[in-house]
């Protein structure tokens, strides 16, 4: 079967957690760059990384590489690569995105259309044809620059993967499927201890928790741009790993993951998400202000996205609210919390300082993911439930 190398954008910050998703797929890590991973595998890997992957943003089948400095080295380098063997006569293309850093050229609509006209006369001298149609499937294509190297991939992934199908309805400072999904696998936290968000506002951090719990792959309930695409990566392929995905599915999993917010109807939000991720049963959500949080057993786990202050009026409201988390928090007996925001002074206003503190970039907004680390759980006696070791 042909082999290509993959290129899966993710996080900035959060590369470790994608690479080891990768791998556990199977697949072999031929890269690792700020903001992506790349990684060998067939059209099998295409379907499998689509759907499986919980942290990468989409996936790109990288067709080329090459050092540009000037817009004719770029042209050249485009027309060099061989278009004909991903892109049919029909095919629509396009250079959907364009980003460079540290790099002489920088106009991104000078670098889209120079690329296209480049892969046109391609295509016109491979295919024999002075027009196209591209009435046909679609070939968008994503181009990094970095210090005057172009990396050229084809996405096939369509709208990016943390659109998982569920979250139709969110609050008003939502955190993406994807970085709630990588920030949850940067901690100790499974299926076997409690889970809180306080500030669970459309549901995000407790759905994906609930996702993997229950072992739903997370791109179940879409679809993907590369489905049409039958010569570079068959239909058989795609029943194949969906097929896989809906076997490993487990609703019998016994968990402990809940949700509040001081706000009714985002609650109602929270709940009519979770019911369209398919995992409604397995979430408690519950109109709760963070003063209210509390838990009778030990060795639970918040995971939280609280307000950092986006507007000025905010701002103030901060110290006292992330006071009331230090003191909510210190109520608890042994349990972690890990919170992501964007003010500094979190540490202070808790009362003490994290166990780990990772820096990751939320779209352009520099935020913290700040891990205060409870004690871990004595190990269970074999037969003993996890009710009689909480």
């Amino acid at each position: 079967m042909r082999k290509f190398e993959l290129i899966a954008p993710c996080h900035f910050g959060l590369e470790v957690v994608l690479k080891k998703e990768i791998t556990d797929l199977g697949y072999e890590i031929t890269q690792v760059e700020n903001g992506r991973v790349t990684f060998e595998g067939d059209a099998d890997a295409v379907c499998r990384a689509n759907i499986f992957l919980r942290t990468a943003e989409r996936v790109l089948l990288k067709v080329g590489s090459f050092r540009a400095e000037t817009f004719e080295e770029l042209f050249q380098g485009t027309k060099a690569i061989p278009w004909e063997e991903y892109i049919p006569k029909d095919g629509k293309f396009w250079v959907a995105k364009a980003s460079s850093i540290q790099s002489k050229l920088f106009s991104p609509s000078d670098i889209q259309s120079i690329m296209k006209k480049a892969m046109v006369e391609r295509l016109k001298r491979e295919y024999e044809m002075d027009w196209f149609p591209e009435n046909g499937s679609s070939y968008p294509l994503r181009v990094f620059l970095y210090k005057d190297q172009v990396t050229i991939g084809i996405d096939t992934t369509g709208e990016s993967l943390h659109k998982r199908g569920y979250r139709t309805l969110t609050s008003k400072a939502p955190i993406t499927e994807t970085l709630a999904a990588a920030l949850i696998m940067l901690t100790p936290w499974n299926k076997d201890r409690i889970l809180v968000d306080p500030f669970c506002g459309s549901g995000t951090f407790p759905i994906e928790a609930a996702m993997m719990a229950a072992n739903i792959a997370p791109g179940m309930n879409r679809s993907f741009l590369s489905e049409d695409w039958k010569d570079l990566v068959p239909r058989k392929y795609w029943y194949g790993a969906m097929d896989d995905a809906n076997e490993a599915v487990n609703m019998d999993v016994q968990v402990d993951i809940q949700g509040y917010d001081v706000d009714g109807d985002i609650i109602k939000a929270a709940r009519a998400n979770a019911e369209a991720a398919g995992v409604d049963q397995l979430i408690h959500f519950q109109q709760r202000p963070v003063s209210a949080l509390s838990h009778p057993k030990k060795y639970g786990f918040i995971i939280t996205n609280p307000p950092y202050g986006e507007r000025i009026e905010e701002k103030e409201n901060l110290p006292a609210l992330y006071t009331e988390i230090g003191e909510r928090f210190k109520a608890l007996d042994s349990w972690s919390a890990c919170l992501i925001t964007a003010y500094e002074d979190a540490e202070k206003y808790m009362g003490r300082k994290a166990d780990r503190n990772r820096k990751i970039y939320n779209g352009m907004m520099k935020t913290y993911f700040y891990q205060f680390m409870g004690p871990r759980p004595p190990k269970r006696k074999v037969g003993e439930s996890v009710e009689a070791q909480n």
